[in-house]
């Protein structure tokens, strides 16, 4: 029995417990990298990182200067377009001022021309009125002459 025990055992030790086998693959793996290959990986990540940090020390410049005049050429064509506009607008602005002060002087003629009729109209309106009055006077200063010399003996 104890025999049969022992074989049970092993056979169950062998069917779920794993640990053996996968130390055996990790061992393999560890060899494979670093004794088949010679750390040839870390070699290749080593000298890639190098290029990289090259290409940073040496580009980053160039392009940062490249960029920089890049934007000062922008900025001042964005500068020269602004003031462009703002001339045009100025342009716009007195062409439609003096369009406007055009207008206004031709309104300004036309309600003087009309206030110059109505003066005129006025004007006439008191010199009929003017006249009413004398012809009236003259011929209050008629009749008063007349009864004047009824009554004086002269």
């Amino acid at each position: 029995m104890d025999k049969i025990a022992q074989d049970v055992g092993d056979i169950q030790s062998r069917l779920l417990d794993h640990r053996p086998v996968i130390n055996a693959e990790i061992r393999y793996i560890v060899r494979e990298f670093e004794e088949k290959r010679g750390h040839r990986e870390s070699r290749l990540l080593e000298n890639l990182n190098k290029m990289v940090v090259e290409a940073n020390d040496q580009m980053l410049p160039t392009n940062l200067e490249l960029i920089n005049r890049q934007l000062s050429d922008v900025s001042k064509r964005l500068e020269a377009a602004n003031h462009m506009a703002k001339r045009v607008q100025q342009r716009e602005l007195e062409a439609q001022q003096s369009t406007q002060l055009q207008t206004n002087m031709e309104r300004l003629k036309d309600e003087w021309a009309d206030f110059l009729k109505e003066q005129q109209r006025l004007k006439e309106k008191v010199d009929e009125e003017h006249a009413k009055e004398v012809k009236q006077l003259s011929s209050r200063y008629c009749e008063m002459k007349k009864d004047l010399t009824k009554f004086s003996p002269l």
